[in-house]
C-alpha cells in the first residue's frame, strides 16, 4: 500500500530515504491548510506550521511529525484525543545551535579570549541544546553557570540564579518558550532583568524570539552600547523588528540549527517514528514502506565538505576562532539579513525573511569533520577532541 506524505520543503532527505511506494509532497511552511492534508496519511512539519484541530479535523491524516526539538507549535492535547501519533527531533540540531553560538562568541570582540582565559557563560534553559552547550564549554575549559528552574538543581552542573547568570560574561539563551506557571519563560528578560547584565556582556538568543521583550531590548540597547547582543530569533517572526536589527551586534533569520547535518539527523528520527507509528497493531494507514532500519549518514546523501585545516601550536583563541570560521562565520548571514530587510518594502520583509530560510545554504558542522593538521601538540589534540573532530595527520 503507498503511503502519501507531505513535507514541509526544509526537511531534506525525506525522498532518499523513501522508497517507490511512497508519494511525498512538498509545502512551504506557513501555507499548509486543510485541504492539502484530506488524504495525505502523514505530514512533517517545522517550528512555522501550527498544527491543531483546525488543521487536521477531517484529514486522514495518523502521524504528525515535526523536525524541531520543541512542540510549542504542536497542539499534543488534540492529537492524544484524535488517535493521531506525533514525533519530535529532540537533539538533532542541539549541535548546530552550540556551534552558532561558538561562532557568534568568537565574532563579537575579545569575548572567547575572555571566556577561554578565567571568564564565564551563563546559560540559560537545560535542555537538549543547553547541556550540550555546556559540555562543550568545559571541554573547552571555559566555566558556565546553569539556570534552568525546572529541573532539580542537583541535576545542573553548575546551578545559580537567573540574576547570577545575567550577571556572566556570556549569556545564552536556550529555554523552551512557554506561559505555564510558576516559571513562564515568555518575556523572561525584560527591563528589569536585561538591566542585570554585567559591562561588557554578550547576549544571545538561539531560543524562542519572545523569551526576551524585543520593545524592551531595544529600548535597552538605545542606552547600553557597550553590551553586544546576538539574536537569531524575533518576536513576531518572520516580521521582524528591523530597528531593533540596526542595533543588535548580529542579526540572523532563526538559522542557528539549520546545519544540513542537524536537519539529516532530524528526518532519520521522524522517518524511524513514522514507520513504528504507522505499522502498529491496529494502524490502518499501512506500511509506510521507510527505509528506517538502514542507518543514514549524512556522507550518503551529500558530498563530504572540504577538511578544515588546523595550524598547530597556534593560541587557543585564534586556534578555535580558525575551526569554527572554515564551517561558519555568523557574519555572512548578519550580512544576508540586513541586506534583505533593506532591499524589501516594508510590506514584504516577512516573505524576504522567509526566503532566506527557504534557499538556505548547505551548511556543515564542524563536529565530526576530518581536521588535516601536521606535527600536532598536545594541546592541539585535546582541543579538536572537544571539538569533535578527527584527526588526519
Amino acid at each position: 500500500m503507498s503511503l502519501r506524505l507531505l513535507v514541509d520543503e526544509n526537511i531534506p532527505g525525506v525522498e532518499q530515504m523513501a522508497d517507490a511506494g511512497v508519494d511525498v509532497l512538498r509545502f512551504h511552511g506557513r501555507h499548509l491548510c486543510r485541504s492539502d492534508l484530506l488524504d495525505a496519511d502523514a505530514v512533517l512539519v517545522r517550528s512555522i506550521t501550527r498544527v491543531d484541530e483546525r488543521l487536521l479535523q477531517g484529514t486522514a491524516v495518523r502521524f504528525v511529525g515535526t523536525a524541531t526539538s520543541g512542540y510549542d507549535h504542536i497542539d499534543r492535547g488534540y492529537l492524544d484525543a484524535a488517535g493521531i501519533a506525533y514525533a519530535h527531533a529532540p537533539g538533532a540540531n542541539a549541535n548546530s545551535v552550540v556551534e552558532y553560538v561558538l561562532a557568534a562568541v568568537s565574532a563579537c570582540g575579545d569575548s572567547l579570549e575572555k571566556l577561554l582565559s578565567g571568564g564565564c557563560m551563563g546559560i540559560v534553559g537545560q535542555g537538549h541544546v543547553g547541556r550540550l552547550l555546556a559540555q562543550r564549554c568545559a571541554a573547552l575549559g571555559i566555566r558556565t553557570r546553569e539556570y534552568d528552574p525546572w529541573l532539580e538543581p542537583s541535576t545542573l552542573a553548575n546551578p545559580t540564579s537567573l540574576s547570577e547568570v545575567l550577571r556572566c560574561d556570556v549569556v545564552s539563551l536556550h529555554c523552551s518558550l512557554g506561559t505555564q506557571p510558576p516559571h513562564p519563560s515568555r518575556h523572561l528578560l525584560g527591563e528589569r532583568e536585561l538591566a542585570l547584565l554585567a559591562p561588557n556582556a554578550v547576549l544571545i538568543n538561539a531560543s524562542r524570539g519572545a523569551v526576551i521583550h524585543n520593545n524592551a531590548l531595544r529600548g535597552f540597547l538605545a542606552h547600553r552600547d557597550d553590551v553586544q547582543v546576538v539574536l537569531d530569533v524575533w518576536e513576531n517572526e518572520p516580521d521582524i523588528d528591523t530597528t531593533l536589527l540596526q542595533r543588535v551586534t548580529f542579526g540572523t533569520a532563526h538559522i542557528a540549527g539549520y546545519s544540513f547535518d542537524g536537519k539529516l539527523l532530524a528526518t532519520q528520527m521522524l522517518l524511524r517514528a513514522l514507520d513504528e507509528a504507522l505499522t502498529a497493531p491496529g494502524n490502518t494507514a499501512g506500511h509506510t514502506h521507510m527505509a528506517a532500519s538502514r542507518r543514514f549518514s549524512a556522507s550518503n546523501a551529500v558530498i563530504a565538505p572540504p577538511a578544515p585545516r588546523f595550524v598547530s601550536n597556534m593560541a587557543r583563541p585564534e586556534a578555535l576562532r580558525a575551526l569554527l570560521g572554515q564551517r561558519y562565520l555568523i557574519q555572512d548571514d548578519d550580512q544576508q539579513l540586513r541586506a534583505a530587510m533593506a532591499d524589501a518594502a516594508p510590506t514584504a520583509r516577512a516573505a524576504a525573511f522567509d526566503a532566506l530560510r527557504a534557499t538556505y545554504r548547505q551548511r556543515r558542522e564542524l563536529w565530526g569533520s576530518l581536521v588535516n593538521v601536521t606535527n600536532p601538540s598536545v594541546d592541539d589534540l585535546a582541543l579538536l577532541d572537544a571539538l569533535g573532530c578527527q584527526v588526519q595527520v
